[in-house]
């Protein structure tokens, strides 16, 4: 049997992916262990998980406490998908922050802190527990960065596609810039003669989507497995209020994930607007970590909570209202659910022009649309036949690629090999 170190970023959405993973390769035998935030990864994976702490604790410090991420999400807010309002060193993101300055605060505030912050523990972890594999997320770079400086064979977990679209191409000046961090932080933490992108594992790139979502993918090569979507058994919130679902009317679900609720609560007051001037068929439930509708328990047209079993729902919803987040995306379309979404910053702009290009969705703009907007657009994922054929044919590639089965046996194949040196 093999052993597989997991490294994952404090993002809920880049640690429930390989969850299902990790159970479907100990069910088989192999060894698996975790480097990471314990506490957020022991509430996901389970509290009898192997893990080893990154950052390294002090002795007698206890676990952190869990970090911001998308709830009940796959992928969480990542790749470049972003921290939440509170990422590495204590930065806190402004919830307005967009563009090329959100995308500078996502390296120089998280990810490359992050990531310094990480490889000493995960040197650690390596020594301690001597795995055949090191599994490291896109926004792990010091997974990647220390299996290579220790000649260890890696895969990339890929939470997100958007790094596959090579979104800045367009933007050479940024591109250098975002090159020369890279080259820099292997320098500090790395092996400093490494030329290979650690975001792209030169022996496997897992990608927790499809081309049927994802179209062409211009990074990544013949190295890219597409495995769909990881969807495996999670906590659940507070008791959910189910006998306030009304069967005669289309279920709606709106979230914008607890990452962005600093910015969120115009345009979920603007969509529950939309609900209800629709009440005779649409009902909502809405995931409002902040508050902003009132949550009134008696509304039988938008029911807003804090947090919602994302996954239960969409099992029973005919639509979803999101901002174009990878785990939400694909959870969804994971039940032939169309979307209607609203990207804010980060990797959602890449996600929501894939939602549009497949047809399995709307676009609308996050910062404008009102809830006449957002009714419109919600008019045409209830009632386009094609838009929910698209769904349906976008769920059925997932459901073939395989998941976490799938992933598990690439890795399998991956540890009988040597790395490349």
């Amino acid at each position: 049997m093999s052993s597989f170190l997991f490294v994952v970023p404090p993002l809920v959405g880049h640690v429930n992916p390989l969850v299902g993973v990790a159970s479907a390769l100990a069910a088989r035998g192999h060894q698996v262990a975790w480097a990471g935030e314990p506490a957020l990864i022991r509430r996901l994976a389970g509290p009898d998980a192997t893990v080893h702490p990154c950052p390294p604790e002090e002795p007698g410090t206890p676990d952190a406490p869990d970090s911001p991420g998308e709830p009940g999400g796959q992928g969480g807010p990542a790749g470049p998908a972003g921290p939440g309002e509170g990422v590495a060193g204590g930065a806190v993101r402004p919830p307005d922050l967009r563009g090329p300055e959100a995308l500078r605060f996502l390296w120089e505030r998280f990810l490359v802190p992050l990531a310094e912050a990480m490889a000493p523990g995960v040197r650690q972890a390596v020594g301690a527990f001597r795995p055949d594999v090191v599994v490291a997320d896109q926004q792990a770079l010091a997974g990647a960065l220390v299996a290579e400086d220790l000649g260890l064979p890696w895969a990339t977990s890929a939470t997100t596609s958007a790094e596959f679209a090579d979104a800045l191409a367009s933007m050479p000046r940024v591109a250098a810039w975002n090159d020369t961090l890279l080259r820099e932080l292997r320098a500090r933490i790395g092996r400093p003669g490494g030329t290979g992108d650690p975001r792209f594992s030169p022996h496997l790139v897992l990608a927790f989507s499809t081309p049927e979502l994802a179209g062409p993918t211009p990074r990544g090569g013949d190295r890219v497995r597409w495995v769909g979507p990881s969807l495996a058994a999670r906590p659940r919130p507070a008791a959910f209020p189910w006998d306030r679902l009304d069967p005669g009317r289309a279920l709606v679900l709106v979230t914008l994930g607890t990452a962005n609720a600093g910015a969120g609560g115009r345009f979920l007051t603007e969509a529950a607007s939309a609900v209800r001037a629709r009440a005779g068929r649409v009902q909502a439930v809405v995931a409002d970590p902040e508050g902003v509708l009132g949550g009134r328990p008696g509304d039988p047209d938008v029911i807003a909570l804090p947090h919602v079993p994302q996954l239960d729902l969409l099992e029973r919803a005919a639509a979803v209202v999101c901002h174009a987040g990878h785990n939400t995306v694909c959870e969804a379309l994971w039940y032939g659910v169309p979307l209607v979404v609203a990207p804010i910053r980060d990797d959602q702009p890449v996600i929501a022009a894939q939602v549009a290009e497949a047809g399995v969705g709307v676009r609308i703009r996050f910062g404008r649309a009102g809830a006449a907007a957002i009714g419109a657009a919600l008019d045409t994922v209830l009632g386009e036949p094609h838009v929910r054929g698209a769904a349906a044919k976008v769920s059925a590639a997932f459901r073939a690629a395989g998941g976490a089965t799938a992933a598990a046996d690439h890795l399998e194949r991956l540890a009988g090999q040597e790395a490349p040196v």
